[in-house]
C-alpha cells in the first residue's frame, strides 16, 4: 500500500483554511488531524472536533514522551500540539492527512516529514485580511490588532522558510479550493503511481 500524503495547510485567521481542508476531505477521504490545546473551548466549539482539550500536565506529559508531531505555546498563553499517533496511523494506510498549522509548526512537521505538501493560503490583501477579522466578531479590537500583527509576521516568513510548496490567495473560495484540489490530486497521482 503506498504511503498516504501529509498536507500542511497554514494561513492566517479568517483566510479559509478551515473551509478548503473540509472540501478536500469530502473529495478525497482521510483524516483531519485534530491538535491538542490547553486552553479553555470556545463557545460551539467540540471536543475532539475542533481540538482535544487538555489540562497543562497532560499535555507536558505527552510532550515528555515525544507524543506530537510538533507543538508550541501561542500567543503566551496555551500550547497547541499535533499528535503523532494518528497522523502516523493514517499515512501507513496510505490516506491524505491534513494538517492546519500556524508556520512554526510547519516548520517542525517539514524537518520531520520532508515529503510533505505545504500550501499557504493567502488573503487577496492586508487590508482584506483586517476586515476578516473584525468581521468574524470574535474579539476586541486589541486582539484583533495582535493577531493582524502576527498574520503578516507570519506570512512574510511563510514566504521565505523553503517549507511551502505553494501559496493560493483566496480572494474567490470556489476557486481557491480548485486550486488546492488540483495541487493535492497532483502530489496524490505521483505517490499513487510510484513503485
Amino acid at each position: 500500500m503506498p504511503r498516504g500524503l501529509l498536507l500542511v495547510l497554514s494561513g492566517p485567521s479568517g483566510v479559509g483554511k478551515t473551509t478548503i481542508a473540509h472540501e478536500l476531505l469530502r473529495r478525497f477521504g482521510g483524516h483531519f488531524s485534530v491538535s491538542c490545546t490547553t486552553r479553555q473551548p470556545s463557545s460551539g466549539e467540540r471536543e475532539g472536533v475542533d481540538y482535544r482539550f487538555v489540562s497543562e500536565d497532560v499535555f507536558q506529559r505527552m510532550v515528555r514522551e515525544d507524543a506530537f508531531l510538533e507543538h508550541a505555546m501561542v500567543f503566551g498563553r496555551s500550547w497547541y500540539g499535533t499528535p503523532r499517533a494518528p497522523v502516523d496511523e493514517a499515512l501507513a494506510r496510505g490516506e491524505l492527512v491534513v494538517l492546519d498549522i500556524d508556520v512554526q509548526g510547519a516548520e517542525v512537521v517539514h524537518a520531520r516529514v520532508p515529503d510533505m505538501l505545504g500550501i499557504f493560503i493567502l488573503p487577496p490583501s492586508e487590508a482584506v485580511l483586517l476586515e476578516r477579522l473584525r468581521r468574524r466578531g470574535r474579539e476586541d479590537e486589541a486582539a484583533i490588532q495582535r493577531r493582524f500583527a502576527e498574520a503578516v509576521r507570519e506570512m512574510e516568513r511563510a514566504r521565505t522558510n523553503g517549507v511551502y510548496d505553494a501559496f493560493v490567495v483566496n480572494d474567490d473560495l470556489p476557486g481557491a479550493i480548485e486550486q488546492v484540489v488540483e495541487l493535492v490530486g497532483a502530489r496524490l497521482g505521483r505517490l499513487q503511481a510510484a513503485p
